[in-house]
């Protein structure tokens, strides 16, 4: 900061310490917006995704050229739905990380870039 700017700060009653928690705020955000965006849309392509290859494995099963295991089925779901489970939290923690400011903005974010995507 040069000194100009240190006396304006002066006469204004403004420092950078009242400036930068809105920066922090604005970051977050968007932070919180691009992983909820980004978080919808790969969970559309995945379920997209998921459809076509049950499709395909139940259109192979009618024709008799492979056979289900419905042991084996329940084990894999249940095992993505663990892995699904623990990636949510994975980005629960990296939100409350924030400091207060920023981590409600982050959050206010996240909401939006879910309803967005």
């Amino acid at each position: 900061m040069n000194p100009a700017d240190t006396q304006a700060a002066v006469e204004t009653g403004t420092s950078e310490h009242q400036i930068l928690p809105y920066l922090e705020m604005g970051t977050g955000f968007l932070i919180g917006l691009s992983i909820g965006y980004v978080l919808k849309k790969s969970f559309k392509i995945l379920l997209f995704l998921t459809g076509i290859a049950l499709i395909a494995v139940f259109v192979l099963e009618s024709q008799g050229v492979i056979e289900l295991n419905e042991a084996h089925l329940q084990e894999s779901v249940s095992h993505g739905v663990d892995t699904f489970k623990q990636f949510a939290l994975f980005l629960q923690e990296r939100l409350e990380r924030f400091k207060v400011s920023s981590g409600l903005s982050a959050v206010a974010g996240f909401f939006l870039g879910l309803k967005m995507g």
